[in-house]
């Protein structure tokens, strides 16, 4: 049996990048697949991320070219015959989301569309496929303090344009396999951190403004509570759930730390032995969700996964990666 050709959507960005260093680089991979990765370089999305990887690494290739052009995907199914989309692209950003909702719609939901119209067109010829979509918690809304951690069946009620787009795209995936038996799979993580997080996010600005002294937002009065898992946690989990995990399964993806942001700004400031007087709070953001927790009973049962790090560990990790990383931060930050 040859090799299989899966095309990766977006992975020139934080979580996409993470895997392709930390996945596609396995000899046992590379010996059973070859991998085209498709991005179209926005803000977030640096090819100097996967440069390295794209360079040494025959079987891995990239084509720049955005989800939302569906000539550009049919010319591309026609050209390489693939088994599988594993599908990271997204507009993520959640104050985005709300200052300009527009492109989180033809994103998320057309873009995602598009590559199922792929997709099927595929597996109706050959018979052979799989589709992955990436997503997130924000999909579940909120939870109380006390409330139970969202698990797979938790109905969904997202709050921001953001998690709406992507709950559109979830239901849309699972469509795909209900109505045509598209063989797909719907993973949702809670909050990612670690390298080449675009430097935006919550954890990348606390440190960094850290780092020059200046200035730390908090929302609030910083009392939201996150569940964190370390990227390279969560992309293992992610190719567990590509080979291994049900057509039509959601599959919950958590690191088991919970923390309010105020108490994460504060472990932030500890490891660089910063003061407090930094934290400066700031009107709260439109829809703030106040909790999330992620239930992965399911995804521990039927796919033998756990995250490995503490968040602990892994905070201070990705703390001296930005600290020792300013040429990359520069860059991406143009």
């Amino acid at each position: 049996m040859g090799k299989k050709t899966v095309l990766l959507t977006g992975c020139a960005g934080f979580i996409g990048s993470n895997f392709v260093k930390r996945i596609c680089t396995r000899k046992a991979v590379q010996e059973s697949y070859n991998f085209v990765i498709l991005d179209a370089l926005t803000y977030a999305g640096h090819y100097q991320n996967i440069q390295n990887e794209v360079e040494q690494f025959e079987h891995i290739t990239f084509v720049k070219g955005d989800i939302r052009n569906q000539n550009l995907l049919n010319d591309l199914f026609s050209e390489t015959e693939f088994q599988g989309i594993m599908h990271f692209a997204a507009e993520s950003h959640v104050d985005r989301s709300i200052e300009s909702p527009n492109i989180f719609i033809e994103t998320n939901v057309l873009g995602t569309l598009n590559l199922l119209n792929v997709a099927l067109k595929t597996y109706q010829s050959k018979g052979d496929f799989k589709f992955l979509h990436v997503s997130t918690d924000e999909v579940y809304g909120q939870l109380g303090l006390d409330d139970p951690a969202f698990h797979e069946e938790t109905p969904i009620d997202p709050s921001s344009p953001y998690s709406s787009s992507k709950a559109s795209s979830d239901l849309l995936v699972r469509s795909y396999t209900k109505t045509y038996g598209l063989p797909t799979i719907v993973t949702r993580c809670s909050n990612n951190y670690g390298a080449f997080q675009f430097p935006e996010k919550f954890i990348p600005v606390i440190a960094l403004n850290a780092l020059s002294d200046k200035s730390l937002p908090v929302y609030g009065k910083g009392e939201n509570i996150r569940d964190w898992i370390h990227v390279e946690d969560h992309v293992d989990g992610l190719w567990s759930a590509f080979e291994n995990g049900k057509s039509g399964s959601v599959y919950n993806f958590g690191g088991n730390s919970e923390f309010k942001n105020i108490d994460v700004v504060k472990m932030i400031l500890e490891i660089l032995e910063k003061p407090e007087s930094l934290i400066s709070y700031v009107e709260d953001r439109l829809g703030h969700d106040f909790r999330y927790a992620i239930d992965f009973t399911k995804t521990a049962n039927e796919l033998q996964w756990q995250p490995k790090r503490t968040f602990e560990e892994g905070l201070k990790e990705t703390v001296e990666w930005y600290k020792n990383n300013t040429e990359w931060i520069n860059q991406v930050k143009g």
